[in-house]
């Protein structure tokens, strides 16, 4: 099949897919487990998708903050938006050799690209009035408050384990770099792009554009991206092998194949916790609302399984 005749998947996955809990994150573990992940992404190349994979970096950008901070009197600080695009670049380097040297294992010949990747937002979102979004180390509260004060933080107390800054989280509008991406993937080219959920920047008046401290949610900013690009199907990769009703209770029940309306009755009854299941399971309700045809939920491990219909969480229907 010619490269431009198949239909593209949009695979997105968490920061903690190259840094998973309990680990130091070392470039090792990041290698290592890049990977273990890149081995399973083949199971769609197999199925003769083009890829386009997305990614987090929470841990990533919390260590870059950490280390601003324990810098801050021999360097400059970097501003927030800076610090996504290094992350977009360091991870986007560590996927592409690792999902390259799985090609060469098989005898493929396509290419990997990264795209630094920039996110139009709204400079009028009211996220923008309420950050919600926890970033950086945790502080002792006379730390945060004398941060507050000096920097024009805001602040909040984290789950008991300290103060943290927390930072707007606005929702995507439009990819800039989209059209670049879809040629890439028609080409046959693997492509990464999006990490953090992309660079936040707003458009000024006279049609320049503006980094902004704030932070895109991953899953959303690929389902707008999915969308942009005609993309078929949207995966979206997750530590478990499938959205759960009641999870973590002695009710838990696992979602197979579940119709659009069935996702909205559920969400609406406070099924998906809003830190956790629901903005991912709320990104694939956007993505088939807008044109696309597929959406997955299931653990990387998975995957392959999941492809073939026997685990996973599989958005059927269409709006």
């Amino acid at each position: 099949m010619h490269p431009e005749d198949k239909p593209i998947a949009i695979v997105a996955m968490g920061g903690h897919a190259f840094m998973l809990h309990g680990e130091e994150g070392t470039i090792e573990d990041h290698q290592r487990n890049a990977a273990e992940i890149s081995a399973q992404l083949m199971h769609l190349v197999d199925c003769n998708y083009t890829l386009v994979i997305t990614h987090g970096n929470g841990p990533q950008v919390g260590n870059l903050l950490l280390m601003t901070e324990l810098t801050s009197k021999q360097l400059p600080p970097m501003p927030l938006d800076v610090l996504v695009a290094e992350t977009e670049g360091s991870l986007g380097y560590i996927m592409q050799q690792a999902i390259l040297n799985q090609l060469s294992k098989s005898h493929r010949h396509q290419r990997v690209v990264t795209v630094v990747s920039q996110v139009i937002v709204n400079r009028d979102d009211p996220a923008f009035q309420k950050p919600t979004k926890p970033i950086g180390p945790f502080l002792s509260m006379e730390e945060a408050e004398r941060r507050k004060k000096e920097l024009n933080w805001e602040i909040i107390e984290d789950s008991g384990r300290g103060w943290r800054r927390v930072v707007a989280s606005p929702v995507p509008q439009e990819v800039i770099q989209y059209k670049i991406i879809q040629d890439s993937a028609k080409a046959g080219h693997i492509v990464i792009a999006c990490g953090g959920g992309g660079i936040p920047v707003i458009k000024k008046q006279d049609g320049t554009f503006e980094g902004v401290e704030a932070v895109v949610d991953k899953d959303l900013t690929s389902s707008v991206l999915g969308n942009q690009i005609n993309a078929e199907l949207l995966v979206i990769l997750t530590e478990v092998p499938c959205v759960y009703l009641d999870y973590g209770t002695p009710k838990q029940k696992p979602l197979g194949a579940v119709t659009i309306s069935e996702m909205e009755t559920y969400e609406k009854e406070g099924h998906f916790a809003a830190g956790s299941m629901g903005p991912k399971v709320r990104a694939i309700l956007f993505f088939l609302s807008r044109g696309g045809k597929r959406g997955l939920i299931t653990s990387p491990e998975k995957l392959g399984e999941a492809l073939e219909g026997r685990v996973g969480t599989h958005f059927v229907g269409r709006y």
